[in-house]
């Protein structure tokens, strides 16, 4: 059975920082890419970043303007998202995504295997 299991988030100020792991059990995490979606009350869930099953590449939402990195550590089975200089409009749920099947990577329904989700909160 896989299990995607989410720690960090939280409380920040605007301009701070925060980091978000998951932890993936279960399945070969190494070889697939994976991802972090956020979610905000009735609005759909929208792709933040993803990152190859090799690390090579990544890939961002426009918006981010630079501040997240989205990185991963195979010997732990870990993904992380390394965020800074937050912004109120970061506020929301976020969940690691992994076992990807391929297709545009921004799409929830791309993904097999979620956490099960960290809220950040960012006060101006």
């Amino acid at each position: 059975q896989v299990q995607a299991v989410q720690s960090g988030g939280g409380l920040a100020q605007a301009g701070g920082s925060l980091r978000l792991s998951c932890t993936v059990s279960g399945q070969p995490f190494r070889a697939y890419a994976a991802a972090w979606f956020r979610q905000t009350p009735g609005e759909e869930r929208e792709g933040v970043a993803c990152i190859t099953f090799n690390g090579n590449i990544t890939s961002y939402i426009d918006t981010l303007k630079g501040r997240f990195t989205i990185s991963r550590d195979d010997a732990k089975s870990a993904l992380y998202l390394q965020m800074n200089n937050l912004e109120p409009e970061d506020t929301g749920m976020y969940y690691c995504a992994a076992g990807w099947r391929g297709g545009d990577w921004y799409r929830p329904t791309e993904y097999d295997y979620w956490g099960q989700g960290t809220q950040v909160t960012v006060s101006s």
